[in-house]
This record gives C-alpha cells, sequence and structure tokens, in this order.
C-alpha cells in the first residue's frame, strides 16, 4: 500500500491505504515503536509471556543429540560457554528493547546497519523462525505418531494449521495464551523429571560416565562442536525482545521489578534453555541404558517423556501426558515463532517496496516454508543445520552487542539513543554490513574446513571475536559518520519524560489523520496548505513511494 497525498498547496488529506495499513498493525506495532498507550501490562506480566516462548522442546533433541555424540561432560561445558556467551550478548539488546519500547529490527537499524541494511539481518532472523518452527512441529508430528498412530506428513500438517489461527489476533491473545499454559507445561515437565532422579540415583552416575560415540573423555574440540549446535538458538533474543518491548515505563515505584523482568525474560531466557539441554541430555542417556533399542529415538522428546511418565503411572496415562506435553510446548512456542517470523518479512518487505502487504500474507509464507522443511525431514539433519546457522546468527548478534555496548557507550561514534525512522538514518551502514559480512563470512569459511580441521570446530567463536573486533574498528574507520542522516526531526516537543522512557505525548499523522506518540512521529519535508508544518508516523512514512515527505539530508 502506498501512501498517497494530496499534493501542495491542497495539503496532504488522510489516505484511506495508509489507514488501512496502520490499523492492521496496530495491535502489534509492526514496523514501529511500541506506544505507552499500549503497554499497559506489569513488568511480571510481560517476563512470563516472554519466558513463555521458551517452552520449546526443542533444547531437549539438542542436548540429546549432544549427549550422544559428545558424552556428558564435554556437552555441559559447550552448554554453559553457548549460555555464558548468549546472556552477554542478548543483555544490552534486551535492555534496549525493554527501556526504549522496539524490536530488535529497529534497534538493529541505528546500531550499524542503516535503514535498509537491517534487512540483511531481518532475512537471518526469519531463517530462524522458520527452521525452529519446522523443528518443533516435528516434535509434535512424532507426538501425534505415537499417541494416535497419525501418519507424520500428517502430522506436519497438522501442526502447521492449528497454529494460524492463534496467530491471527497479535500480541494480546499470544499474552494470555503463554500465561494460561505455562503453569501446566511446568507441573508436566519439572515434576516427573525430578521423581526420575530421586527415585533412580544410580541413573546420574550413568549419566556423568557417559562418553558419547567417540567413548573419549573431556576434549575441548567436542565441547566447542556442542557449543556450536547451542549457539544457534542465539537468535532467540530476537523473539523474547517481541515480548520485551513491551514493557511499560521505567519509574523509580517500579525500577527493581522492572529490572529484573528484563533480565528475567531477555537474557535469562538462557538459563532455561540450558537445564532444558541439560536435561534432554539426561533422559537420552537414561533411555540409552535403559530401554533396549533406544538409540534410535532417544532424540525425540515425546519418547524421553513417554519414559519419564511411565515411572509414575500406568502406560497409557503416560501416553497420554507425553502427547499433551508436546502440544502444550509446540503450541507454545510455534506462535511465537510465527508471529516473530511474520514480522520480520513483512517489516522487509514493506521497507523495500514500500507497500504494506498485511501481516497475515507472510503469516502464511512463513509457515509454508516451515511445512516444507518439516515434510523434508530436517529433524535427521538437525546438528548439521544448527551449527551452519549458529555462524550467520552470533556474527548479527554479536555486532549489534558490539555497537549498542563499545561504539554507543565507550568510543561515542554511535548514537546512544535508538534511532529507527526513514530520513533519520542513512540507508546503508559500513559498520554493521561489513562487520556482519567479515564474521559470517570466515566463521562459515572455517565451519566448511576452509582454514583446516583443527579449526572447524571453533567456527563460532571465530564468529564472536571477529564481531566483537571488527564493530568498532569499523566504527573508528568511519568516524560514524554513516549512522545518522539527520539529527534533528522536526518536532519541538521533547523525544523522553523527566525518566527517561520515550514520550507519551501525542500528535496527528498527516497522512493517516490519526494520532500517534512522539517518538513514532517525524516532520514532513511538505508543508500543510497553508505553509505550517504536519507529521508523519513512521509507518506513513515508511509506505510512501515517492519519498515526498522524506525529510532532507543535513
Amino acid at each position: 500500500m502506498s501512501v498517497e497525498t494530496r499534493p501542495a498547496p491542497d495539503g496532504a488529506g488522510p489516505s484511506a491505504d495508509a489507514q488501512a495499513a496502520t490499523r492492521e498493525s496496530l495491535e502489534d506495532y509492526t514496523l514501529r515503536f511500541a506506544p505507552r498507550s499500549y503497554r499497559r501490562w506489569t513488568p511480571a506480566v510481560v517476563a512470563t509471556s516472554a519466558l513463555g516462548g521458551i517452552a520449546y522442546l526443542a533444547d531437549f533433541s539438542i542436548g540429546a543429540n549432544i549427549a550422544l555424540t559428545h558424552g556428558t561432560l564435554n556437552g555441559i561445558i559447550g552448554i554453559l560457554v553457548a549460555a555464558t556467551i548468549i546472556f552477554l550478548s542478548g543483555f544490552p539488546l534486551a535492555y534496549y528493547a525493554a527501556r526504549y519500547n522496539l524490536d530488535l529490527d529497529l534497534i538493529t537499524r541505528g546500531s550499524g546497519f542503516g535503514y535498509y541494511g537491517s534487512v540483511i539481518t531481518n532475512v537471518i532472523f526469519a531463517s530462524f523462525t522458520f527452521i525452529f518452527f519446522a523443528l518443533e512441529g516435528s516434535i509434535m508430528a512424532q507426538g501425534l505418531f505415537l499417541g494416535l498412530g497419525i501418519p507424520r506428513w500428517i502430522g506436519y500438517l497438522v501442526s502447521t494449521l492449528m497454529i494460524f489461527p492463534l496467530v491471527i489476533y497479535g500480541m494480546k491473545t499470544l499474552a494470555k495464551l503463554q500465561v494460561a499454559t505455562t503453569p501446566v507445561w511446568l507441573i508436566l515437565m519439572v515434576i516427573p523429571v525430578a521423581y526420575l532422579v530421586i527415585s533412580h540415583p544410580d541413573s546420574v552416575q550413568t549419566f556423568l560416565s557417559h562418553t558419547g560415540d567417540s567413548g573419549a573423555g573431556v576434549n575441548l574440540a567436542s565441547a566447542m562442536l556442542a557449543a556450536g549446535v547451542c549457539l544457534s538458538l542465539i537468535a532467540q533474543i530476537a523473539e523474547q525482545i517481541d515480548y520485551l518491548r513491551f514493557m511499560p515505563p521505567r519509574t523509580d515505584a517500579n525500577r527493581r521489578s522492572w529490572w529484573a523482568a528484563t533480565i528475567l525474560g531477555g537474557p535469562g531466557w538462557v538459563i532455561f534453555g540450558a537445564i532444558k539441554q541439560i536435561l534432554g541430555m539426561f533422559l537420552a542417556v537414561y533411555l540409552v541404558a535403559n530401554v533396549p533399542g533406544a538409540r534410535e529415538f532417544a532424540n525425540e522428546p515425546v519418547q524421553q517423556f513417554l519414559v519419564t511418565y511411565e515411572q509414575l503411572m500406568p502406560g497409557w496415562l503416560a501416553l497420554i501426558l507425553a502427547v499433551v506435553l508436546v502440544v502444550i510446548s509446540q503450541v507454545k512456542i510455534n506462535v511465537t515463532n510465527a508471529y516473530s517470523g511474520s514480522l520480520a518479512w513483512t517489516n522487509s518487505y514493506t521497507r523495500v517496496t514500500r507497500r504494506y502487504p498485511g501481516r497475515l500474507v507472510f503469516l502464511a509464507v512463513n509457515l509454508g516454508i516451515a511445512l516444507v522443511l518439516m515434510e523434508a525431514n530436517m529433524f535427521d539433519f538437525l546438528n548439521g543445520i544448527l551449527s551452519f546457522y549458529a555462524n550467520l546468527a552470533m556474527s548479527w548478534i554479536c555486532v549489534v552487542a558490539t555497537d549498542i555496548v563499545i561504539n554507543k557507550h565507550v568510543l561515542k561514534l554511535s548514537p546512544v539513543r535508538p534511532e529507527f525512522r526513514r530520513g533519520m538514518l542513512y540507508d546503508w551502514n559500513p559498520v554493521g554490513i561489513v562487520s556482519l559480512a567479515l564474521a559470517g563470512g570466515f566463521s562459515i569459511a572455517i565451519f566448511f574446513g576452509a582454514f583446516g580441521a583443527a579449526a572447524q570446530p571453533f567456527s563460532p567463536l571465530f564468529a564472536v571475536g571477529i564481531a566483537v573486533l571488527a564493530t568498532p574498528l569499523m566504527a573508528v574507520l568511519t568516524q560514524g559518520r554513516y549512522y545518522l542522516r539527520r539529527t534533528d526531526d522536526g518536532i519541538d516537543l521533547p523525544m523522553f519524560d523527566e525518566h527517561g522512557n520515550p514520550s507519551g505525548e501525542t500528535l496527528e499523522c498527516a497522512v493517516t489523520g490519526m494520532e500517534f506518540e512522539r517518538p513514532d512521529m517525524i516532520a514532513s519535508a511538505v508543508p500543510g496548505p497553508d505553509g505550517e508544518k504536519i507529521y508523519l508516523s513512521s509507518l506513513a512514512l515508511t509506505t510512501d513511494r515517492t519519498g515526498q515527505h522524506v525529510l532532507p539530508k543535513e
């Protein structure tokens, strides 16, 4: 959809197309700042909703594959190394999302990539959402096959189609779904596993002594290969941020709860993820040690929990609960995968074409790609896919995190307060784009053996190291010239309130005729019918195909 305005001097009247695009995005604030008027949840509700998205069972499969391949001790070392890197890199991103109410794409734009440059990283993130949607859908299909005898290809279809209606209604519905299902999910997952450990203490020793397929002890290369698989999950912070951007303003009264929710719902997700991966390792080793032939299916979560439940109850009830757990987990994570993926695709398409097709179009696209991956049996190639993807994900996240920490707060070459609006940013910023190309390119080359077999296991760590070094180096070489195209957005109202939160003051958008909060607005280069200054919302400016409203470069 284009922004249609009457040419001067008649003024810029409301456009039906732009209004339709704006109203459709009001539920999700696609492409845009999340306004204060919408953010009515408490920090605790936001954190609970964000953590509901990590109910996925893929961690159990990842942990199982790590244990069976690399052994327990190597696996635990790798998981802890990955969790540390993910937490440290995710913290600055989560803070910016919660403090300034922006999703990760909007943060990326002003953190080294530029208005169009962040489309590259949006595609990386969209790939994450359909890869993990396919992974979770495969796990659900395994449960439906085991519990109901439904052929897997039909299970893949069911696990995809059931998500579509749940995601149509946006964030309010998703928040209610996550809060309502979390207690049931916790009971089904935690209590049986705790009982298994308590009732079979010898299983702990068996677990710790397991050496995997290699049969060797602690080995740094094996540990780093395990870490590489886990590091593919670093892009999960973007899904956490899709919830964190709805945090309420931080004040003196809610400061403690605000920080606790930001840390727990942001980088804190990896603590729970690491625990699940280690539990997946434990359950897989237990199956291999106690169930004949279990090596073939020990990486399937439904089988892991079925055996666990059978320690507590009759087989028929154990089977039912295992299937219920799988279905609940798949729904909780895949509504988030589908929602975040649809936002990422919509965001990229709208910026490139300046047309807003509607989020539901790309919801269907994202689910379609995931279904193809499931039907292609991607579950059998899980470790390879995730290890490769980790190089790209690590490069992107670490470039943005480094720009926030070093370029913004140490070197002062990047604007400290994030900017995302068209016209305020350069279209392309070599700081982020070149750093991403270097980190991603070299780490992928290392992953495929270009620098020898000894370096291969460490490819994700090279991605981290190159990103951390290249990002400030590029900022110094360019002297920060390509961050801001303008420093004045043409609006006299202050951007922030007395607590440093984005302002809640509103202005009327001349294109849509609707009221938007100050951080989401920018002055137009086109005067009103009487020569007065007029303002546009960020979405209206995004869909301005003529570019007539874009302010000139300073």
